[in-house]
């Protein structure tokens, strides 16, 4: 990890968690930080690494003595998660998934809610208490920083009284620690993190060099660029760039990149408005990550043998919080599609696992299959799934989502559109069948919406046809929604 340019090095013991997770996986899972924090630290040492990452340790750290000893073995950052949620009231009923936390901390029932009492104070107060406690361990250590207790493991010793079955543990690995003392670095040093080499990136030698001065005349410009699956996060630097000169008001294709070749990790991520990157071959994970408002196009090369629409064509977390914008994609994503999105609109060609969770807005169209767990936590949003097999129902949570065939005129012209520019920016075969013979398809079509959000555009619409403005229908529905609940 530090080879690769990590800057942070997260040792996570096996006491932490969730509640939500297995049972026995809480019992039975896992091993305690302090065996990874040591040897973490110790090795990273031994490689001459240690200078350039910072290490972090959590897993249910619940006292000033526990900051402490993860010093003295070798962190420097410290993550603290359930302590403070205990702070807030949670009992640990470990029910963190079933929507029925009795005191109101992990759960959306509005009745269940009403029982939480937590403040942020109480948290404030807990940090302080656990400064404080650290503090006097320092002092009677003899050391002044957290600093000075990183790594030195001279500072811990074993207790004198100790059972039998105690005394067979052997922790001279842990304690001996053979680095104390040396002419190794063993924390952190900002000045020799990894150096990325961003003035070699394709944004900084290729795009900025063919684009700088169109954007410098606001003019439009089109350029081509090979590349390769190493090239990370292609387009964001650019994106940056173009939002920093130019700002977010530009139109649609002011600025069109064609690529060819396979995509690297977070292709096209964050673009801005007035960028297209479009993308002859295929992309790795986080494909559109956070995309802001530019446009993503992928499909494969011309002549290739395979169909497209039963082949994988982008990575896994696909469009992950992505917040404006637009994705066609001639092919299928891999899991967690579209996760988080609040405000994009894509089409693609099959999806795996997770598709559209915690989805809050925006617009996805699914012409293929899905994996399983599609829409959970979805609250906001729409997305038209071609369901051929009449299956679909049994890969979502209908306590949450609602599954209805097309049967507005709106949802039906909507839909037709997505699938028409889709064809007409990728060629796509499967999207030309359908929409040749669109009245045998849509009824294969299903509209997957949260029930909450269908009610509140329902009630808007009400709100609008009372003569009210757009913005002012969107509040008056809020109230009347929250006064039914009430």
């Amino acid at each position: 990890m530090a080879k690769a340019g990590a800057q942070v090095i997260l040792v996570s013991g096996y006491d932490g968690g969730t509640g939500a997770a297995p049972r026995n996986s809480i019992h039975n899972a896992g091993l305690p930080w302090e065996l990874g924090l040591a040897e973490t630290h110790q090795t990273l040492i031994m490689n001459g690494l240690r200078n350039k990452v910072r290490i972090e340790t959590d897993g249910k750290l619940m006292s000033g003595r526990d900051v402490a000893i993860a010093a003295i073995l070798g962190a420097e950052e410290f993550g603290f998660a359930t302590a403070p949620l205990v702070t807030m009231g949670c009992v640990m009923m470990r029910v963190c998934n079933l929507d029925t936390c009795p005191v109101g901390v992990a759960t959306q029932n509005p009745e269940l809610r009403k029982n939480f009492r937590g403040k942020p104070e109480y948290v404030m107060n807990f940090m302080k208490f656990i400064a404080q406690e650290l503090r006097e361990y320092m002092a009677k250590l003899g050391v002044r920083s957290v600093d000075e207790l990183v790594g030195h493991t001279e500072l811990l010793k074993i207790k004198d009284h100790l059972t039998e079955a105690q005394k067979q543990v052997d922790l001279s690995l842990i304690l001996n620690n053979p680095y104390v003392g040396g002419k190794e670095k063993v924390t952190f040093d900002p000045k020799q993190v990894y150096d990325f080499k961003l003035e070699n990136t394709v944004d900084e030698k290729v795009l900025l060099r063919q684009l700088s001065g169109a954007m410098k005349t606001g003019s439009k410009r089109s350029i081509e660029v090979d590349v390769k699956n190493t090239d990370r996060a292609f387009g964001t630097i650019l994106g940056s760039e173009i939002t920093r000169t130019l700002g977010d008001d530009l139109e649609e294709d002011t600025y069109r990149v064609l690529c060819s070749g396979a995509g690297g990790q977070s292709f096209g991520a964050f673009i801005p408005k007035g960028l297209t990157l479009e993308l002859v071959g295929d992309s790795n994970d986080y494909f559109g990550k956070g995309l802001s408002g530019g446009k993503l196009i992928v499909y494969p090369p011309k002549g290739s043998r395979f169909k497209a629409e039963e082949n994988i064509i982008i990575g896994n977390v696909a469009l992950y919080g992505a917040t404006s914008g637009k994705a066609f994609i001639n092919g299928v994503a891999g899991e967690r599609f579209c996760v988080r999105n609040s405000g994009a609109v894509a089409v693609v060609e099959g999806v795996g696992d997770h598709g559209c969770e915690y989805m809050t807005g925006g617009r996805v169209v699914v012409l293929g299959r899905t994996g399983k767990n599609f829409a959970a936590g979805m609250s906001g949003g729409i997305a038209y799934v071609l369901d051929e097999d009449s299956d679909l129902y049994m890969r979502i949570n209908k306590e949450m989502v609602s599954s209805h065939e097309l049967d507005n005129k709106y949802d039906v012209l909507e839909l037709k559109e997505m699938i028409k520019e889709h064809v007409a920016l990728t060629n796509s075969e499967k999207g030309k069948m359908i929409l040749d013979h669109f009245k045998d398809y849509l009824p294969k079509f299903k509209k997957i919406i949260p029930h909450d959000y269908e009610k509140m555009l329902a009630t808007i619409v009400q709100m609008e046809e009372k003569g009210l403005s757009a913005e002012q229908a969107q509040i008056e529905a809020f109230y009347a929604i929250k006064a039914a609940r009430s």
